[in-house]
């Protein structure tokens, strides 16, 4: 089993026929993921060969839903135009769009991301390297060659540490790995992804990564206290970040004591999490849960 992210998943992607887009389109293609076609206005009517084969390019995402079932979108496109390609994903009504393009002004975010909750329609990002369920399907940026299928489910504000996470725990395997995104307004959050994996009857332990910044991990702590039955351990960077200075993403500043690692850990652990100092005694603290 996995969540949001399933081998039966048909993906388009939006900006495939960009340097970006084709690069990780021929990723994904090779770690097996449906990818039933491309959307670029110029080039409708267009196929791009894939070593794994070709891949039709469609004019509109509505046009590439009706010729193949697309259920996720992936977006591959500059700022200036991301806002644009969700909302398009939307109206076409496709389930799942994950936006993998940085730099995404808020205000655009917090439009489309509204826009989507009023159309059901589930956004993973922007600014976050998407979703893998390892042998099934691998949509965004995510290396498909670091775990295998298993019994751990992961979330994570942070790219690099998803990625390091999935490496530590590489012998037990994954359900799915998810990379939120650490910009301060977010589609998916910690909670909605702490919900699925609750349900998902494959999904034994949980690995929420945090980061400093805003209250999303303390408002998950108080989330898995009420409603999380299954063990979760927590890891949050920035302990020695400074003050009030943005570090990596831009959600992440600390303003007087609000939004600290400290704080975080303490809520957390409030909850019955068990927080790792750093992302190796993280995984070994869920290798002892697991044993």
């Amino acid at each position: 089993m996995a969540i949001f992210l399933t081998a039966a998943s048909r993906v388009i992607v939006q900006g495939m026929t960009g340097s970006e887009g084709t690069k990780h389109t021929t990723r994904m293609l090779a770690s097996g993921t449906q990818v039933v076609g491309g959307v670029n206005p110029r080039k409708a009517g267009t196929t791009v060969t894939f070593p794994t084969g070709d891949v039709p390019v469609f004019g509109t995402v509505a046009e590439a839903v009706a010729e193949t079932g697309a259920d996720v979108s992936v977006v591959f496109v500059p700022p200036a135009f991301t806002k644009d390609a969700v909302i398009e994903a939307v109206d076409a009504r496709v389930p799942l769009v994950v936006v993998i393009t940085e730099g995404v002004p808020v205000a655009d975010t917090a439009a489309f991301f509204a826009y989507a909750q009023d159309n059901g329609v589930r956004v993973i990002g922007p600014n976050c390297p998407g979703l893998i369920s390892p042998g099934q399907s691998n949509v965004g940026i995510i290396p498909a060659d670091i775990t295998g299928p298993g019994r751990i489910g992961l979330v994570s504000k942070s790219g690099t540490l998803t990625y390091q996470m999935m490496y530590e725990l590489r012998d037990l395997g994954f359900s799915t790995a998810i990379g939120i995104g650490g910009d301060p307004i977010i589609g998916t959050t910690h909670i909605d992804a702490l919900a699925a994996f609750e349900e998902d009857p494959d999904t034994e332990a949980i690995v929420m990564i945090g980061e400093i910044g805003g209250d999303a991990e303390e408002r998950a702590a108080a989330y898995i206290r009420d409603h999380v039955t299954k063990p979760v351990v927590g890891y949050v960077a920035g302990f020695t970040a400074p003050e009030g200075r943005t570090m990596g993403h831009a959600g992440a500043i600390v303003s007087g004591s609000s939004g600290t690692a400290q704080a975080k850990k303490e809520a957390l652990e409030a909850a019955g999490v068990r927080v790792g100092k750093t992302p190796s005694e993280t995984a070994a603290l869920v290798r002892a849960l697991l044993s």
